[in-house]
């Protein structure tokens, strides 16, 4: 085992976050109480798994709470519902608030050479609707979801292979499963505690009634026709979209499970009888017995959140609102937190080393040029001036806070030196300009750098406005090209776009033990390489082959980590990645560690008063759990007594 240093690790971590003691009595949701006193649902002893997840709440720096209340949240567009998801954050594996990997719905896990993974699930897990969570709810997805080629024509998810091995399934007993491939799988559990949910289980109980092989022909058929589905695996489909929580009729094991069909420009949430965690005082979670989700104006929100019309809000809420914000605290009985964004940058340019102009290609592969983009942004003045001085200024990369963090990834052309950047233009040859000092390309045009961006919040224009004057101090004239963002997208995958402007990578306090796939060409959606990263995602079948040195020692760099096993082997990989990135600056960051409104009503508790808000690892609220989050000051009620 000793070769395997990072599987000890994580058996550790496991082992010293076990439960705490099972609690002396068990304390019933008053908010099911007449359910229960009709038979609907048998007593909360017998719903809870034997082995539940017992949170110690006053150990986690919270406060025990009480059953009660409403979760009130404002969201967009209806598949915004996927969002309670999201914010749920039930996972077979989760990161706790310190980034570590830690056992949810499973009861434990088994790591062995990094490419064996055993799954312990919890006797007498159940559903919400009350029907036992077992391995062969493993076994349907791996055979009859992603096995079956009219459900999944691409079979596994690439987090379920090795290079082109395919995970080996076994079912070992009814609450034991087993994955393996031969060689190491790293990036395997930090998917499963992703903010989007992998779900490789299935509700089979329920969906055997829509799929060929266990359904009844005749009703399928009868589905097929009636609704307008194309045939039995569109309706399997319409039925399974766990993600988007849009069937009421379909069981989950999160703690909140909707019951509204769309469409709706309201859903309710209610509290999952089955739900497989309960406190140290006995008291099922969640806490809260609803969620209720009001969809409206994306525009209106910040607005509506100032009015008081939700207890917990972020989603829409930009720093520009604070101010806005601050001013309604005494109004509606809220408060206004800053939480910190763990993007590697909160805004960055993107270079197009893909661009069809074969005249800015050239340059963009200039590291000369990319440099001296770099040197020419005041990282200072945006800071100032549109973050007050509260953020970090920083190139493209991982915070101090990450333990791979190294000054040199932070500062390396990073500062705002305009001579040097003019050094760097001139040694380029560029060193015609026209009558308004604009310098002129090899063939003549004028140095007009167009940037688009998909407009969707006023920081992006603000910023460019700053780094247009100084680009104009050395020579280069800064035009925004603002569109919607479906078309900012075709711009920059078919080279349209010269450049671009988009959030940072997503996680600036990466560990050696996640992914480093943003700092290498692994997608089309990476807008420094779009042709470079559609070449790699496909295997070579589409895109374009990566023509610089660095670029391609990125790509192996990156095979390295998905092959490795020991932390300290993954941690050298990432440095050296780390490392390319600050010298070639495929990518000019601009400001981190930037702070996102977080609205809290104050008689809401266990919201933390400072913490991380982030898409993937964090799951925005999830990895704070909230269904520990409740409610201080409910309406007097009969049921609101008995818990007390």
């Amino acid at each position: 085992m000793s070769r395997f240093p990072w599987v000890i690790a994580v058996l550790l971590a496991f082992i010293l976050h076990a439960s705490p003691a099972w609690p002396a009595e068990l304390k019933e949701p008053p908010y099911l109480q007449s359910l229960i006193a009709s038979g609907a649902l048998p007593p909360v002893a017998e719903r809870l798994p034997q082995d539940a997840m017992v949170v110690d709440m006053t150990s986690e720096g919270k406060m025990p709470g009480r059953h009660g209340g409403a979760l009130k949240i404002l969201l967009g567009k209806q598949k915004d519902t996927r969002m309670i998801t999201v914010y749920s954050y039930a996972r077979l594996i989760g990161y706790t608030p310190d980034f570590e990997l830690k056992p949810d719905i499973l009861k434990k896990i088994d790591v062995e050479e990094g490419r064996i993974f055993t799954f312990h699930l919890r006797r007498g897990h159940r559903w919400s609707d009350g029907h036992p969570f077992t391995a062969e709810d493993f076994r349907y997805y791996w055979e009859d979801v992603v096995g079956n080629k009219q459900l999944r024509p691409g079979g596994p998810p690439k987090q379920m292979r090795v290079g082109k091995e395919i995970a080996k399934f076994e079912v070992i007993d009814e609450v034991t499963v087993r994955y393996s491939w031969s060689k190491p799988n790293p990036r395997f559990l930090p998917w499963l505690a992703g903010s989007s949910p992998p779900a490789i289980y299935r509700p089979a109980h329920y969906l055997k009634q829509f799929h060929d092989k266990y359904g009844d022909a005749a009703e399928i058929r009868k589905r097929v026709e009636s609704e307008g589905r194309r045939n039995w695996a569109d309706v399997h489909f319409s039925r399974d979209r766990p993600y988007r929580a849009d069937n009421p009729d379909r069981p989950m094991l999160e703690p909140w499970v909707n019951v509204t069909a769309p469409p709706s420009q309201r859903f309710v949430f209610q509290r999952n009888p089955y739900y497989y965690r309960i406190d140290e005082n006995g008291r099922q979670l969640p806490y809260l017995d609803e969620v209720m989700v009001t969809l409206g104006s994306v525009a209106m929100v910040p607005a509506r959140t100032g009015s008081g019309e939700t207890n917990l809000q972020a989603r829409y809420l930009r720093f520009e609102h604070y101010t806005f914000l601050k001013q309604a605290e005494q109004r509606n009985n809220m408060s206004v937190r800053l939480w910190q964004i763990l993007k590697s940058s909160h805004k960055a340019i993107y270079p197009n080393m893909n661009t069809a102009d074969p005249v800015w290609r050239k340059l963009m592969h200039d590291v000369r040029f990319r440099r001296a983009l770099s040197l020419g942004v005041n990282r200072h003045e945006i800071n100032q001036v549109i973050y007050y001085g509260l953020a970090n200024e920083s190139n493209n990369t991982v915070f101090p806070a990450s333990p791979l963090y190294r000054p040199e990834y932070q500062y390396n052309w990073a500062k705002f030196d305009i001579e040097q950047a003019n050094a760097l233009l001139d040694e380029i040859g560029l060193t015609k300009r026209d009558e308004e000092g604009t310098r002129l390309l090899p063939d003549g045009r004028p140095a007009h750098m167009i940037i688009d961006l998909a407009g969707e919040s006023t920081e992006e224009s603000d910023i460019l406005e700053l780094v247009r004057e100084s680009w104009g101090q050395i020579g280069l004239k800064l035009f925004p090209r603002p569109s919607q963002r479906e078309v900012f997208r075709s711009r920059v995958f078919s080279g349209e776009a010269l450049m671009s402007m988009w959030a940072g990578f997503g996680n600036g306090r990466s560990t050696a033990q996640m992914s480093p796939y943003a700092f290498t060409p692994t997608q089309q959606y990476q807008y420094q390489w779009p042709q470079w990263g559609l070449y790699v995602s496909t295997r070579g079948k589409k895109g374009q082959k990566p023509e610089l040195r660095e670029v391609n020692r990125l790509i192996e760099l990156n095979k390295e980590w998905l092959g490795s096993v020991g932390e300290e082997d993954q941690t050298r990989i990432w440095r050296e990645i780390l490392q390319i990135n600050a010298d070639q600056v495929f990518t000019i960051g601009t400001v981190n560690a930037t702070l996102q409104p977080i609205v809290v009503s104050n008689d809401m508790q266990n919201v933390p008063e400072k913490g991380f808000y982030n898409w993937d690892p964090g799951a925005y609220f999830g990895i704070y759990k909230p269904d520990t989050f409740w409610i201080k000051q409910i309406e007097k009620s009969a049921a609101v007594a008995a818990d007390k």
